[in-house]
């Protein structure tokens, strides 16, 4: 018997088509470009994503495990045509030489300067490659699913964390299916069904919102053996799509009886859509002033808390899009006067290259941050001038240690901090969100011992964070990831879409 032939891919992108920010092809690979052919296999082998997952069944199962490219980037805008192609070409020629099932890391709110679903583009041009090669995709759990999509698939699942701290098991999930219909055990029935719910993804956490109990029916029905796999998939409200909404997907197992398999897969999705669409008034968000939230802050931390007080800049995250540069809270913090403050990251190349130049120990002052004007949301840049000593510079290499992304590494480029006496704050010349310590270790502060953090976060900084804070204060500034959606100008969204219309 000739050995099986696996493809195994990931192009994933969150596009924020609110974003600033420029998505060249360098952005993939997290600033270093993308990984092809082994390089892609070495790159993500043994670590906690579903690319992993899938090689790992490749292995157990004796297949071939073909990898063509890996990439992933931070969140920003629309990728080019150009870079999709760059993207695809491989993906497309290691079908075509043959191969016996499509394993597929995608993200579900990618957007090309040409197509609102690239995902769907992605499925449809390998479906032209190969009509008949099952494929198994891993999303995201801030995918805007289209219709397409699901239908060339046979096989979707995605996260049920946020943090997302399950990838592997995601990944896991699907690519166990479809090696059940591969060796004719199994048939899986797939259903989809989908709300115009445009849901604030601060209120995206299982442990905020609807999403906690839409979850945990979901994992009821698995364990239950009702269905192979239920998943929530609550959206990107930051990419002004067609498609941007909160979907279910469900997958009944068919080999028997597939018309009763269908049945119980649309009365699955139709318990946790019905859970959506009662509670939806929870995936809407109501900020804090940012000087209340601030001063709120202070007063925990005057009390002496056992472990740091963390802050949290939603509104200008680059996991969502963000520019990591909007200085609105950090502006406030340094107003209030906070003390014993680590605050990261600020993305700024030109004042990382000025502290270098001044060197470790020096004083230096610096127009920080603001270099970037928002104009989808009528924001412009704002620098904010601080003054203080260098205190350490990097290469900004560094490795995640968990819970989020585990074992694989990933580059801040240059990296300087600048100690204002009263703050210690991490500027980098790339983006990146704070998940985990590493972030404040690799450049000697150690997180734990200060009385406040400032993370440029919404929600992953949980993973690596929650466990050492003694309070969480989310602070509403500025920027293109805002969790009030009234301040974006959607033109494609569909209509009405709830809380922008009634419901």
């Amino acid at each position: 018997m000739a050995q099986p032939r696996y493809v195994i891919a990931l192009i994933k992108h969150e596009t924020n088509t609110f974003s600033p920010i420029p998505t060249p092809l360098s952005a993939f690979g997290h600033g270093h470009g993308p990984y092809f052919g082994d390089a892609a296999k070495d790159a993500f082998a043994g670590s906690a994503t579903p690319f992993a997952a899938y090689l790992d069944i490749a292995a157990r199962e004796g297949a071939r495990a073909v990898t063509p490219v890996a990439a992933e980037s931070w969140p920003s805008s629309a990728c080019s045509r150009q870079t999709f192609e760059i993207l695809m070409e491989p993906l497309e020629q290691a079908v075509a030489e043959g191969c016996d099932a499509i394993f597929l890391d995608l993200h579900g709110a990618m957007v090309i300067e040409d197509c609102m679903d690239a995902e769907g583009e992605i499925l449809r041009r390998l479906r032209a490659v190969a009509p008949k090669v099952p494929i198994a995709v891993t999303f995201d759990y801030h995918t805007n699913l289209s219709p397409e999509t699901v239908a060339l698939a046979d096989v979707i699942t995605g996260y049920k964390t946020y943090p997302h701290v399950d990838m592997y098991e995601a990944g896991q999930q699907a690519g166990e299916i479809l090696v059940g219909m591969l060796k004719g055990k199994l048939r899986p029935v797939m259903v989809h069904q989908w709300l115009p719910i445009v849901s604030a993804i601060m209120r995206h956490a299982p442990e905020d919102g609807p999403s906690g109990a839409i979850i945990d029916h979901a994992r009821a029905m698995e364990n239950s053996g009702k269905v192979l796999a239920a998943t929530l998939l609550p959206g990107f409200a930051h990419a002004d799509t067609p498609y941007t909404g909160l979907a279910a997907v469900v997958i009944a197992d068919g080999l028997r009886d597939p018309e009763t398999a269908r049945r119980t897969a649309t009365e699955v999705a139709g318990e946790m859509m019905g859970i959506a669409h009662e509670r939806r008034a929870e995936y809407v968000y109501h900020p804090t002033p940012l000087k209340d939230a601030v001063g709120r802050a202070k007063l925990l931390g005057a009390a002496n808390p056992s472990g740091p007080v963390l802050l949290i800049d939603h509104c200008d995250n680059c996991g969502s899009g963000g520019t990591q540069d909007v200085m609105a809270v950090v502006e406030e913090i340094l107003l209030q006067q906070l003390e014993d403050i680590a605050i990261a990251p600020i993305r700024d190349p030109d004042a990382v290259q000025k502290m270098i130049a001044a060197g470790v120990g020096n004083n230096v002052t610096l127009q920080l941050g603001g270099k970037t004007d928002m104009p989808s949301i009528g924001l412009a840049g704002k620098p904010l001038t601080v003054t203080g000593r260098v205190r350490t510079i990097t290469d900004g290499e560094i490795t995640f240690r968990g819970p989020m992304y585990t074992g694989l590494k990933s580059h801040l480029g240059p990296t300087a901090v600048l100690d204002t006496g009263r703050a210690l704050i991490v500027v980098t010349s790339l983006h990146h969100e704070p998940f985990d310590l590493v972030i404040f270790r690799h450049c000697g502060i150690e997180p734990t011992k200060k009385r406040y953090l400032m993370l440029k976060s919404r929600i992953h900084y949980r993973a690596g964070f929650k466990p050492i804070a003694s309070h969480i204060v989310e602070c509403h500034g500025a920027g293109v990831t805002n969790a009030d959606l009234s301040v974006y100008r959607y033109t494609r969204l569909q209509r009405p879409s709830y809380p922008l219309d009634p419901l």
